[in-house]
């Protein structure tokens, strides 16, 4: 039977305009897997992350998405572990005293440089925030020489005042107040090493958090970084500044003007840093799915998100006495790998006008290391990379009415993002201020550093704080949601097989759409006008 040829038209235009579903199963299947004991908690340079790579890429290859120009789904990319040995030594000399921080309590420091020694004898200066941003008319250096000198600076950004309630942001974290932004501006300054002043109110998070970060084997991309790096706990800082002729509090008052130099302290420093170095190769998992439109084609839209985690740390269950030793990384970020996966099982059948690509960093969990590598050597020119769409710890409590998108309404992808909503049923989480920087602290970054607009497409899990609107029983669920703050990082965010994955489909679904939206739409995404990443050339 023939169908007359104006209704085969009609079938073809409707079929054409249908959405891929995104289903639960394959998502559930993935997500189980990669979570599992036997992945070993995905760890950089571990075991468990090895095995996390190959399965993505024969799951990849199993969808049907096409292979990058070598044939294969991976991008290598050379990282560098450093590990601080016990006989590393930092000590003060201040004001006729000597001071010897304890390591682990009073002060963390490492390599970044790939160098097994380091020694060094430097003065010691207080740079404020130690912040550079011409936007801001902001300057914490003033010109001052800080070659061959140890930099100690504040975390966070400069404070908003009743003249100026909006500078840096207002009550929001900036990447200017980030660690990773303070380590880098040491290093573009010359400085022979760099420490922050930890207080759990300026870092929003407690001391534990760098004592266990620089206890463990910490990674960089592999090229120049800081000799010496960590962090002072805020006592022995300020026991520092006394015995060096000057009153933290009053230095502090200082900084938060523009008028702020450096100061120097009656202070120098003698450090010995020993380390274990070693050079590893990780690996980008990426598939694609080219685009159909003869021109269009050669411009994509990236769904991201990173797959590994903390791996397994058998000689810190020892000294803790717990028996679990694997961080399994269910939903940070088993979910947004998992998802992804899911994801591209039914893009294939349906390409879009411009390409799309599905990549799965490396090394997000050592400071985005995956991402930033692919934007320094892309596989598809940034220029031509329409927006990059990330996930990362999704949602595993259920349905939700709205959807979280902050960070989208830095540029055009908000209103791309509002039509999806509406066309969905949904409605857009409101933007609440970024307290902790949490725009700064996933893969999407990276992209955005480089130019391409991107977010990572968020639930009430990435914000942490269960403000989301649930279907289903919301404020237990929001309670749910929050409690998850507990297993944020440990070794007990593992897969649970009653999870009700209804809103992690639903989120997956949401990023897909947006990502045809884009992926379709004549126009590429723009940053807003007065966005500094817009300033950023493509």
């Amino acid at each position: 039977m023939r169908f007359p040829l104006v209704l085969a038209a009609s079938l073809f235009s409707t079929a054409a305009l249908a959405q891929p579903l995104v289903a639960e199963a394959p998502l559930r299947a993935h997500l189980s897997f990669l979570a599992d004991d036997l992945l070993e908690g995905r760890g950089t340079g571990q075991r468990g992350g090895d095995l996390a790579v190959r399965y993505l890429e024969t799951q990849a290859a199993v969808a049907g998405l096409q292979p990058l120009p070598d044939g294969t789904y991976r991008q290598a990319l050379t990282i560098v572990g450093s590990k601080a040995l016990p006989s590393s030594t930092v000590t003060f000399s201040a004001g006729g005293k000597t001071l010897s921080p304890a390591v682990g309590k009073d002060i963390v420091f490492g390599a970044a440089n790939g160098q097994e020694k380091v020694a060094f004898d430097a003065p010691v200066v207080f740079a404020g925030y130690g912040i550079r941003a011409p936007e801001e008319n902001w300057d914490d250096f003033k010109g001052v020489g800080l070659k061959g000198k140890l930099v100690v600076m504040m975390v966070n950004d400069p404070q908003p005042t009743a003249s100026e309630p909006n500078r840096f942001a207002g009550k929001s974290l900036t990447y200017y107040g980030r660690w990773v932004y303070k380590y880098e501006e040491a290093l573009r300054q010359g400085a022979a090493g760099v420490l922050l002043i930890h207080t759990t109110a300026s870092a929003s998070y407690p001391w534990s958090v760098p004592a266990n970060g620089f206890g463990h084997e910490r990674f960089s991309l592999a090229g120049a970084g800081n000799a010496m790096e960590g962090w002072l706990q805020e006592d022995m800082a300020r026991a520092l500044f006394q015995a060096g002729g000057q009153d933290l509090d009053a230095l502090r008052a200082q900084a938060e003007t523009r008028a702020f130099r450096p100061v120097a302290l009656n202070a120098t420093v003698k450090v010995a840093l020993n380390s274990q170095i070693r050079s590893i190769e990780q690996f980008n998992v990426a598939g694609i799915v080219p685009g159909t439109d003869p021109k269009l084609k050669d411009e994509a839209v990236i769904y991201s998100a990173h797959w590994d985690h903390l791996g397994k740390d058998d000689e810190g269950s020892a000294r803790s006495g717990q028996s679990d030793h694997i961080y399994n990384g269910a939903i940070d970020n088993a979910s947004g790998a998992a998802a992804l996966l899911a994801m591209a099982q039914v893009a294939v059948k349906q390409p879009a006008r411009r390409t799309q690509i599905f990549l799965w960093p490396a090394g997000e969990e050592t400071g985005m290391l995956g991402s930033t590598a692919y934007t320094r050597k892309p596989l598809w020119p940034l220029a031509k990379t329409a927006a990059d769409l990330n996930l990362d710890s999704m949602n595993f409590v259920g349905k939700t009415h709205d959807i979280g998108v902050a960070g989208a309404e830095r540029s055009s992808l908000y209103a791309s993002a509002a039509k999806v909503a509406k066309r969905m049923g949904l409605r857009l989480a409101p933007t609440i201020p970024d307290l902790s920087g949490a725009f700064y602290r996933a893969d999407h970054f990276a992209f955005a550093k480089a130019g391409v607009p991107a977010f990572n497409v968020g639930s009430a899990v990435f914000s942490g704080d269960g403000s989301f609107d649930f279907v289903k029983d919301p404020k237990a669920s929001s309670e749910r949601l929050v409690a998850f703050k507990k297993d944020y990082h440990q070794v007990t965010d593992e897969y649970h097989p009653s999870w009700d994955l209804s809103g992690m489909v639903q989120q997956a679904q949401f990023t897909l759409n947006l990502g045809y939206e884009v992926a379709n739409d004549k126009n590429l995404p723009v940053w807003n006008k007065g966005e500094a990443f817009g300033k950023v050339k493509r």
